[in-house]
């Protein structure tokens, strides 16, 4: 503005001196392309000029425009890698990072924003992105933001990732909210969970009753199931449980069904009344799994809890 040629030449004696060899940039810069190359041609280093080539831009989610960050905090996801503040107006920006995302997801999701493979695979580990990638399938148009797609991408990169990793990644929110749990318990806990779960920190949230006695019911669920005879039968199951030494899966699912059978009752209407004594939930991971990791005691006790709970006015979630 004031009249000095500092920002162009600046960017080609720095990008000169640093010996670039590509430049890889925005279509918002193609106006400017041109005159770097005749500031390469007019300094004498035509033979040092790097290669030029402009991406489309990312889109907001509906097509209409740039990507900003003021989309992002508008719309309730993040643009930053990490959380990040801006200097001048202290406004904060969410982050990634922050907000649970798996950092080789973000990486494939990007990818993924303006190029794509000749077959459209999706999942890339960086190795094969590296192998795959190439600017000849860049698109010439820009690409749409797709919040639930980024979702996805995180839940396949948590659904292969190591149980333990991401108990030992938990461990210290578990153990503040919950207390000290056992590390084979944890890990087990995670591995029933990330299948049921988008983000590895929502297994705090959905997988509460692991380690604790639930203070809410499923509203819906609890209305619809837990009534007539329900209570007592949930009741009468949880203390032929309690008496027991430590079931498998396959215990708990045999003895469900003979118990169902001894009653004359079809299995099913009394399967999510026992899920919700337990856990407090309407859904989750496969149930007699999880009642044969929580361990008979444990579901014992959740049961008579429920019962106890059940019969009064009770917080509903």
């Amino acid at each position: 503005s004031d009249g000095m040629p500092t920002y162009h030449l600046a960017n080609i004696v720095d990008d000169y001196s640093m010996k670039i060899t590509h430049v890889i940039r925005g279509e918002e810069w193609l106006p400017s392309a041109p005159l770097h190359v005749l500031l390469y041609k007019y300094l004498g280093w035509e033979e040092a000029m790097p290669k030029f080539a402009h991406l489309p831009l990312i889109l907001k989610p509906d097509g209409n425009g740039k990507l900003s960050k003021r989309d992002g905090d508008r719309l309730g996801f993040p643009v930053f890698p990490m959380e990040w503040k801006d200097p001048k107006t202290v406004e904060v920006s969410s982050g990634y990072k922050e907000n649970g995302y798996e950092k080789d997801a973000v990486v494939n999701m990007l990818a993924l924003l303006g190029w794509h493979t000749s077959d459209n695979r999706e999942i890339f580990s960086m190795e094969e992105l590296i192998k795959e990638f190439s600017l000849e399938r860049v698109s010439k148009s820009g690409a749409k933001f797709d919040k639930e797609k980024a979702v996805w991408f995180n839940q396949q990169y948590l659904r292969e990732k190591d149980n333990a990793l991401i108990a030992t990644e938990l461990e210290e929110q578990i153990k503040e909210k919950f207390g000290q749990q056992d590390a084979d318990y944890l890990k087990e806990v995670c591995g029933l969970l990330k299948e049921k779960v988008s983000f590895a920190n929502e297994i705090l949230e959905k997988g509460n009753f692991f380690f604790e006695l639930p203070q809410k019911y499923d509203e819906k669920a609890t209305r619809k199931k837990w009534k007539g005879d329900i209570p007592n039968l949930i009741r009468e199951f949880g203390e032929i449980i309690g008496s027991q030494s430590e079931w498998s899966n396959d215990d708990f699912d045999k003895q469900f069904h003979l118990f169902a059978e001894s009653n004359e009752l079809n299995p099913g209407s009394i399967m999510q009344p026992l899920r919700l004594a337990v856990s407090g939930q309407a859904g989750g991971p496969p149930i007699f799994d999880m009642l044969a990791l929580m361990g008979n005691a444990r579901v014992s006790e959740r049961i008579a809890h429920a019962v106890k709970m059940l019969g009064q006015d009770i917080p509903l979630s």
